[in-house]
């Protein structure tokens, strides 16, 4: 009832504009978790870990249900969310590898244009405190992409191993609180300030660093991008936080996460900039299922992390911006790609035009002026379009489990039809009873095939420079 309560609020109180001077710019924070399911919080129906912060923002802001990452794993989902491209266009896929390691020789181009080389342009301090993933080599860093200031580590904090790459010796280390395993770097823009990195307070310094951040920049529009570390595998805590939770060393890591969102939200406040700040939460894919109970949770959705089920790639999306966004339940279709082309006019720019982008502007259901421009998703694993969503209905054209989850790769004729509204947790599939659905969206992927522009893919090249 409190849902729809707020829905109803949402379409008929009127839309809102922002409430800045005439000339004055938003701030941006984006916080990005690694690898939080879509069921991990209390506002999305979690029912033994506590997250009361994050659960403030949503019931003041905008939480959204039907929002995607644009790749079931870490790298091409951060691409994406940084250029508002699907991750193909940059060369950020792989037909062996999905993401970059801690031997590959590339990182995002030079050509692309981040959000914050965007906001940067004009005139926004930009920051970005937590997991990069995007190219750990020097010319591929944050600050070779419009970011003033850095601190967090360059790739996965399972990267680096002292441990051997695969059987029981690896597996005992994932679940080990031990950091002597790893072998991470943490690092202050381009300077190694310790290896490996103390994950055991790493969650409590970023928020420690964003709180600085925000407080040295007050006066001036700034972007505070903030990508954790966890609750990727393996899982650390602070002592503060350990054994705090119901639902155990993987509810003590997401408890931990709300409690930095606190942090950096209260700032905001204490600072009078809460009314001037647009905040956006959400997460780079799926939970990782194969290590149980310290993967998180998908709640009603099928699968996880790494497969283009709706458990791989939609997670929460939480929008916040007080006496601007107006507060309610969104089921229409929003991604982390479209957070480019929806900040950047927000800020006072005009987004490129000299390449093609895949994000649309979410300001009219921000505002309450009007439907999401995003009517369909597309759906990639490996480079490779897996399923196509439009409206309620998605095709999978093939089907493959990931990490030991899962069937075999399966290519289907008829693709597999869900209703996404009637049956979230795709159980049913109506290929049968609704060939001329299937038709329809069979035409709708040859469409975005037809628009597709396909880089050489980067992740495969590995090994000495």
């Amino acid at each position: 009832m409190v849902g729809l309560l707020a829905a109803l609020a949402f379409w008929t109180s009127g839309p809102r504009q922002p409430l800045l001077a005439e000339g004055e710019r938003p701030n941006v924070v984006i916080i990005f978790a690694d690898d939080l399911g879509y069921g991990d919080l209390g506002a999305y129906g979690h029912p033994t870990i506590r997250t009361p912060h994050l659960d403030r923002m949503a019931a003041e802001g905008q939480r959204w249900t039907s929002f995607y990452s644009q790749a079931p794993v870490c790298s091409p989902s951060r691409a994406a969310l940084l250029t508002g491209r699907i991750h193909l266009r940059s060369g950020m896929f792989g037909r062996r590898q999905g993401v970059f390691f801690q031997d590959s020789h590339h990182g995002l181009p030079d050509g692309e244009i981040t959000l914050a080389e965007a906001l940067g342009d004009l005139g926004y301090a930009t920051g970005i405190v937590g997991k990069w993933h995007l190219g750990h080599q020097p010319e591929y860093r944050p600050m070779r992409h419009g970011f003033d200031s850095w601190f967090g580590i360059p790739y996965s904090n399972d990267m680096d191993w002292q441990v051997p790459p695969g059987g029981e010796a690896r597996r005992a280390a994932m679940f080990s609180p031990s950091i002597d395993y790893w072998h991470v770097p943490l690092m202050r823009d381009d300077v190694e300030l310790e290896r490996p990195a103390d994950q055991t307070t790493i969650t409590r310094r970023y928020a420690a660093e964003a709180v600085r951040f925000i407080r040295e920049h007050r006066d001036a529009p700034f972007f505070l991008y903030v990508p954790h570390t966890m609750p990727h595998v393996p899982l650390f805590r602070s002592e503060a936080f350990a054994d705090r939770s119901a639902a155990g060393r993987y509810g003590d890591v997401i408890e931990e996460i709300d409690w930095s969102v606190g942090q950096i939200l209260d700032t905001l406040r204490e600072e009078g900039l809460g009314e001037r700040t647009l905040v956006i939460f959400s997460s780079d894919n799926g939970p990782w299922l194969s290590y149980r109970q310290h993967g998180g949770s998908a709640g009603p959705l099928r699968q996880g992390k790494g497969t283009t089920w709706e458990g791989g790639m939609r997670v929460p999306g939480i929008f916040w911006w007080p006496e601007t966004i107006e507060p309610g339940v969104i089921r229409e279709i929003g991604a982390t790609t479209d957070l480019f082309t929806t900040i950047v006019p927000l800020a006072g720019g005009t987004v490129p035009d000299d390449r093609p982008l895949d994000g649309v502007d979410l300001s009219p259901v921000l505002f309450g002026t009007g439907p999401s421009l995003r009517d369909s998703m597309a759906f990639y694993r490996m480079g490779e379009l897996y399923a196509y969503r439009r409206g309620p209905y998605k095709v999978h054209l093939v089907t493959q489990g990931r990490y030991g989850i899962g069937t075999e790769r399966t290519e289907h004729d008829p693709p597999l039809l869900f209703h996404l509204g009637h049956d979230p947790g795709e159980r049913y599939d109506l290929s049968a009873v609704r060939p001329d659905v299937v038709e329809d969206l069979l035409d709708a992927v040859e469409s975005h095939r037809s628009g597709m522009t396909v880089a050489e893919p980067l992740f495969d090249v590995r090994g000495e420079r």
